[in-house]
């Protein structure tokens, strides 16, 4: 099985509600799709947002960096040798993290095809069902309590609230919505880098003096603050988690000595795919440090791929926020990964199992 061309397409999804966090508010998936295409006829498939407040990826950047870059390192090339594409595809070019991902998930999807196993048998085996989370966008207080219950009425059990606007009303809102919530469902907070540490600090200790109890608080700081995200972890009880603080494997090894996180958030977007993905779950389950697998506001193809490296890691990774195509108003794609609210399982397919994308513009 050799790759023979890679066409683009753009996919375009409307929300069901706009997704509003501390950095930035969108109302629709836009989305680059990757299919990969082979000389037996099997076509692998891949996806990659533009998250340029996170990943410094947009729509531009993401469609030149695989069709100049690396496009031409891999036509040609046998799929049955992974190791030597996944080199190729992440020594070709620097940083370019999403681009990478959605290239690399469909040579994954082709590479299960090629021995006819769902990706997750590829990579080691698991039970085939999980359960996400569900985000709460920030917003006024009554309309973040209404969405937080009608999340809980439609069967989610854990809920990602966003926080990170304003130090005070964002204590208010988390103490309505537990006040709300409690004894229904947990509550993870994500500040989106959007507090200082020691405002991290006074928000998370009001809070346990009241007697909320958090799951989590996710990512409170800027990214390269990790003295901030260790102060923070060093005084407070709630869990700590870092997302932004945390894109590769090098950057695991540093919060895993710096003792500055209690828990790493996975995204293939950050990891530059599948393989980089693999290498942090595994470190961090030497060190007995706990998963989680989230995503950006990503469509379910790449959400797909997320949910296989769940299941085949499930050990090490314990929480997952893969809720993307439950904030769709619809799935444009037949796929063997099946999205029921909380409920995420995989059917028995090869590969990713996508046998169509409804909608999709293809790119000249």
């Amino acid at each position: 099985m050799k790759i023979t061309d890679i066409r683009l397409g753009m996919l375009r999804v409307p929300l069901k509600t706009p997704f509003k966090t501390a950095l930035r508010t969108v109302n629709s998936i836009e989305d680059i799709i990757v299919m990969i295409h082979t000389d037996s006829g099997h076509v692998g498939y891949g996806e990659a947002p533009a998250t340029a407040v996170i990943t410094g990826d947009i729509h531009g950047s993401i469609i030149e960096a695989i069709r100049t870059v690396i496009k031409p390192k891999l036509i040609g090339q046998d799929v049955s040798d992974l190791n030597h594409i996944i080199r190729l595809i992440q020594g070709c070019i620097m940083k370019n993290y999403s681009a990478k991902a959605a290239v690399e998930m469909a040579v994954y999807d082709l590479f299960a095809q090629l021995y006819k196993a769902p990706l997750y048998k590829i990579l080691g085996g698991g039970v085939p069902k999980i359960t996400t989370d569900i985000t709460i966008s920030v917003d006024y207080i009554d309309k973040m309590v209404a969405d937080s219950l009608s999340a809980v009425e439609r069967g989610f059990e854990t809920l990602k609230v966003k926080v990170g606007k304003d130090i005070g009303v964002d204590i208010e809102r988390v103490k309505a919505i537990y006040a709300a919530v409690e004894g229904k469902a947990l509550i993870r907070l994500d500040a989106n880098q959007g507090w200082t540490a020691k405002e991290a600090v006074y928000a998370l200790r009001k809070l346990e003096d009241a007697g909320v109890r958090l799951e989590l608080v996710e990512q409170p700081v800027k990214a390269y603050d990790l003295e901030g995200l260790k102060y923070i972890t060093e005084r407070v009880h709630t869990p700590v988690m870092a997302d932004e603080s945390s894109f590769g494997p090098r950057e695991v090894i540093e919060l895993i000595k710096m003792r500055a996180a209690d828990i790493i958030n996975i995204k293939l977007m950050k990891t530059g795919g599948i393989a980089n993905a693999i290498k942090i779950a595994d470190i961090c389950s030497f060190y007995d440090m706990q998963c989680m697998i989230g995503c950006m506001l990503e469509g379910s193809v790449s959400v797909a791929a997320a949910v296989h490296v769940a299941v085949a890691k499930s050990d090490v990774i314990t929480k997952i926020d893969l809720d993307g195509p439950s904030l769709c108003a619809y799935d444009p794609v037949k796929s063997s990964v099946k999205f029921n609210n909380a409920d995420i399982t995989i059917e028995d397919a090869p590969g990713l199992g996508i046998s169509s994308i409804d909608g999709l513009e293809m790119l000249a």
